[in-house]
């Protein structure tokens, strides 16, 4: 008895929808790239321009040698990354705890911290600007990175993946004279990759795209973001740069955050994967 045919092709009318959906989704960034290959002065005359030839990286060069982007560039890179970091270490830390330890108050605990998915951040943006403007941590890395580390959903996603993992691992390192320390870091931390790398995505993308906390405390330009700072191109040299630049700027903002999807689009689609049949 033969095994019956199995059908993995999508019938035409859903691969027609897929392909036509992702066209939709493809052609502004298509756009993009093309308006950024094409000189200020052709795109002056007509935007139609950017469907010819010829197409040149002078913007490319102009944003490398004269222009504040590579600086802002950087600053979104330490400033994401020290984000991104640190949100790993602590939630992962808190995660453990809420998952593995008990202690007094640790569902309240548990509950207070969720509490912080139901507060925006606009309702605290005056003290937080207040107390960081005491301190004297505007204009600075610190003064960019230390709001970020507020992460409520990372500390429940970090807890869940963490109530996952079979209790037998930790009870069989004990009888094995394993600290507490010993199991979080070299046991349970290694089978929670997966969960750290779909938080670290997230973390890294929304602290790079985070647009409203940079702009107040920001004020100078040497400290801006790549938000901020394209912002401010866009409104203050729209004229004098020209559209190929400021397209050619949003290009190279763009590239980061295609290297990251990348590197970790496997671990991203595994612990989807596992928080579904878990």
């Amino acid at each position: 008895m033969t095994a019956p045919a199995r059908h993995d092709r999508l019938p035409l009318p859903a691969l027609i929808g897929v392909l036509l959906g992702a066209a939709i989704m493809v052609a502004p960034l298509i756009w993009t790239l093309l308006l950024s290959l094409k000189s200020n002065t052709e795109l002056m005359r007509d935007s139609a321009a950017a469907l010819s030839t010829p197409y040149t990286l002078d913007n490319y060069r102009a944003i490398l040698v004269g222009s504040d982007v590579p600086r802002w560039l950087l600053n979104s890179l330490i400033v994401s990354s020290g984000t991104t970091l640190l949100v790993l270490l602590l939630c992962s830390l808190a995660g453990y705890g809420f998952a593995r330890l008990d202690f007094p108050f640790r569902r309240t605990l548990f509950v207070f911290v969720l509490l912080g998915l139901a507060i925006p951040e606009q309702a605290v943006i005056l003290p937080r600007h207040q107390l960081f403007a005491t301190l004297g941590w505007h204009n600075s890395y610190p003064g960019l990175i230390l709001p970020g580390l507020a992460a409520p959903f990372g500390v429940f996603f970090m807890t869940q993946y963490f109530k996952a993992i079979p209790r037998d691992l930790d009870e069989a390192a004990m009888l094995d004279g394993a600290s507490r320390w010993k199991i979080f870091w070299k046991i349970l931390l290694p089978l929670t990759l997966p969960a750290q790398a779909t938080l670290g995505v997230f973390t890294f993308l929304g602290s790079w795209n985070d647009y409203w906390w940079p702009l107040i405390s920001a004020t100078t330009s040497d400290k801006y973001t790549l938000t901020v700072g394209l912002a401010a191109a866009q409104m203050n040299y729209a004229q004098t740069s020209g559209l190929g630049f400021l397209m050619a700027q949003a290009v190279f903002a763009s590239i980061p955050i295609l290297i990251v999807y990348i590197i970790f689009q496997k671990q991203i689609v595994r612990a989807m994967a596992g928080a579904a049949t878990r």
